[in-house]
């Protein structure tokens, strides 16, 4: 699917931080205790001489994964992740853990990001950067030629990341017909991971993601969707939190990222939507499969992954052992098609550091530290408020750009597609939402909108101020 950019002009995104609470800087005892924490020496094993590189939006630095994949003697793949080590230099009680908890995950935004952690540590002693030696938490997962996982092991380590990649670049090799021996396993392996979620039901929705972009005295909004090696790189994330949810629920104690499987009569709903959309359902296939086949960049394919993302509703945070009781009778996640846990971000993530550290006791055959069983039951909370405020502040960016973008075209004609409808009610009349094609918007919109159709509309309001964007059927 191609690019789509436009240009706005200066936006003044302090008003959603204000709006949601952001927290500003970090308080002067925190930056301290965190510039102590930077000169932790490192332990564990010397993993050095594994190639270990990192691929991420280019432009980061809070790296918090490196990986290493190779062929295994007879057949079959080991995949090294490495996590960045964030629990070596975060002290139990101390008021960098304090200050992590009141933040909860790093929240983005087009001007800045605010971080989970000082950036002393999250941009500096932490991140997994190319040619420095770190400390990480290494996961060891083998698989049969199927990419069936065979064997797990984790330990605590020191690594040395050789490179710094970035998505678009490692997908430049990808296309360019003779990519590195990494780069092809990433691609094969991803590709068979895929395919194992598929058959199990996992639905993965490859939607175009909206992004606001600086873009010299502007702001660009960009419409693209995810490059093939985000899709490979993240399944390897998922293969990860798959593995750590196993230990835990053998183990009897952790916290597992959770999701409803999709229901029978919301499955049935898809499947109606299916025909008049264009999308083949053969006899027997998953929904994950479906979904896979489908372009997002046409109108109607992304009318249908609208409508699928209405199966991937009830995510939560699900704690057991001690207390909490029993693992749940249903610890799935019905987007996974298994159960899964979060692991691989901990720079980013509050909860990625507590689960670590359950997994890691476990796998040592040792008692989980009293300050992780102290947070376990106080993690789901705060990870829920603090998923709404990200959702929030993404959301909002996007709004606000929207809005601005648009404020001196109200009354103009634009193409659209239909990705929802409602019906009317007493309070609404019959409307849905609609994608443009040129600039890259997506807005509510009056009028009788078929699914999957393409429309002519009028913009009838963009209105920064409350960052609302509304469209009528021409």
């Amino acid at each position: 699917m191609p690019i789509k950019r436009v240009w706005a002009p200066q936006i003044d995104f302090s008003v959603l931080r204000r709006e949601l609470g952001l927290p500003d800087e970090f308080p002067a005892a925190v930056l301290a205790e965190a510039e102590e924490s930077a000169g932790t020496p490192l332990g564990g094993p010397d993993r050095t001489d594994v190639p270990f590189v990192t691929i991420d939006p280019a432009g980061s630095q809070d790296l918090d994964q490196a990986m290493h994949l190779s062929r295994r003697d007879g057949g079959g793949y080991r995949v090294r992740y490495a996590i960045a080590d964030v629990a070596t230099f975060v002290r139990p009680g101390g008021s960098v853990e304090a200050e992590s908890w009141a933040r909860g995950q790093t929240v983005y935004l087009p001007d800045g990001r605010i971080p989970l952690h000082p950036p002393v540590l999250s941009e500096g002693a932490v991140s997994l950067f190319a040619d420095v030696e770190r400390a990480a938490v290494v996961w060891t997962i083998d698989l049969d030629a199927d990419g069936a996982t065979t064997g797990v092991s984790l330990e605590r380590a020191r690594v040395r990341s050789r490179a710094k990649l970035d998505y678009p670049s490692v997908q430049r090799e990808l296309d360019g017909g003779s990519p590195s021996e990494p780069v092809v396993l990433l691609a094969e392996i991803g590709t068979l991971l895929a395919r194992r979620a598929a058959g199990r039901g996992a639905v993965n929705l490859p939607l175009p993601a909206q992004e606001v972009e600086r873009d010299g005295d502007g702001w660009r909004l960009v419409l693209a969707a995810p490059l093939p090696v985000e899709e490979h790189n993240a399944q390897i994330s998922l293969l990860t939190g798959m593995a750590a949810a196993r230990i835990m629920l053998d183990g009897g104690i952790g916290m597992l990222r959770t999701m409803p499987a999709p229901k029978p009569e919301a499955i049935a709903k898809l499947r109606a939507a299916a025909e008049p959309l264009g999308v083949a359902w053969p006899e027997g296939a998953t929904v994950g499969a479906v979904v896979a086949s489908v372009d997002p960049g046409s109108p109607r394919g992304a009318a249908f992954l609208d409508q699928a993302a209405e199966l991937l509703r009830g995510a939560g945070y699900t704690v057991f052992g001690g207390e909490a009781g029993p693992p749940p009778e249903d610890a799935g996640h019905g987007g996974v098609g298994a159960p899964y846990a979060h692991v691989t971000a901990p720079l980013r993530r509050l909860a990625d550091r507590y689960v670590t550290e359950v997994c890691l006791s476990l796998y040592e055959d040792r008692p989980v530290p009293p300050w992780v069983l102290d947070a376990l039951p106080r993690l789901p909370k705060q990870m829920s408020t603090t998923d709404r405020l990200a959702g929030a502040a993404d959301r909002g960016a996007i709004d606000l750009a929207e809005a601005v973008l648009l404020q001196d075209r109200v009354g103009a004609e634009f193409d659209a597609a239909v990705l929802d409808r409602d019906e009317a009610t007493a309070k609404r009349p019959a409307g849905g939402t609609v994608a443009l094609d040129d600039p890259a918007v997506r807005a509510r919109c009056v009028g009788d909108l078929p699914l999957g159709t393409r429309v002519r509309v009028r913009l009838t309001a963009a209105d920064p101020a409350t960052r609302t964007v509304r469209f009528e059927r021409v």
